[in-house]
């Protein structure tokens, strides 16, 4: 039994020594313009997401998502996050394929975590994604502008969607091209 357990021990220690090597001599590729393995994207992302879960607060969000709240989150957004998560013109971020992983298009995709979740990506950022912590840079209430944008996207009042399209030149949700005459579009 004790020739058992010292086998598994060794086992283990040649494994994770190997692959200490591996990483620490060069042979893990780190370029952020090739897709990774199927296997590091879920180990990668469900890392981030138990992380998540662990150490992120569960905080409420102080601000009203009243137009003014919400207008100076657009606002922010666009100076702030726009060049990474896309813009409000629903054209998508031109450094979008130069990460790994590629950050999300907040404009096209909305995300539908909690608004604690949002808040604390936003102030504490996400390690090896290019996601910096803003918390040195905006204000609390800066970031909970933000996440109120971000998690009424899809709900926004008509003085707030008014203002989008004015200054974007277009709303929320993209314009529609019309289907073109005679296509049949039952067949899909």
């Amino acid at each position: 039994m004790t020739k058992f357990l010292l086998g598994v021990i060794v086992t283990l220690l040649v494994l994770i020594l190997g692959g200490l090597g591996f990483a620490l001599l060069g042979f893990f590729p780190t370029a952020a313009n090739v897709e990774p393995p199927h296997w590091e994207q879920h180990l990668a992302m469900g890392a981030a997401d138990a992380s998540m879960e662990r150490h992120a607060p569960r905080v409420t969000n102080p601000l009203m998502p009243n137009d003014d709240n919400l207008i100076q989150g657009i606002k922010l957004y666009t100076m702030n996050c726009a060049l990474c998560h896309g813009t409000l013109d629903h054209k998508p971020s031109t450094l979008a394929n130069s990460f790994y992983p590629p950050p999300p298009n907040l404009v096209s995709n909305p995300p539908d975590d909690p608004e604690w979740h949002i808040f604390y990506t936003i102030r504490t950022g996400v390690r090896y994604t290019g996601m910096p912590a803003w918390d040195k840079t905006l204000t609390s209430d800066d970031m909970w502008k933000i996440t109120t944008f971000l998690s009424h996207m899809d709900k926004l009042p008509p003085g707030v969607q008014e203002y989008w399209k004015t200054s974007f030149g277009t709303g929320p949700e993209p314009e529609k091209k019309e289907p073109t005459k005679g296509a049949d579009h039952d067949h899909h």
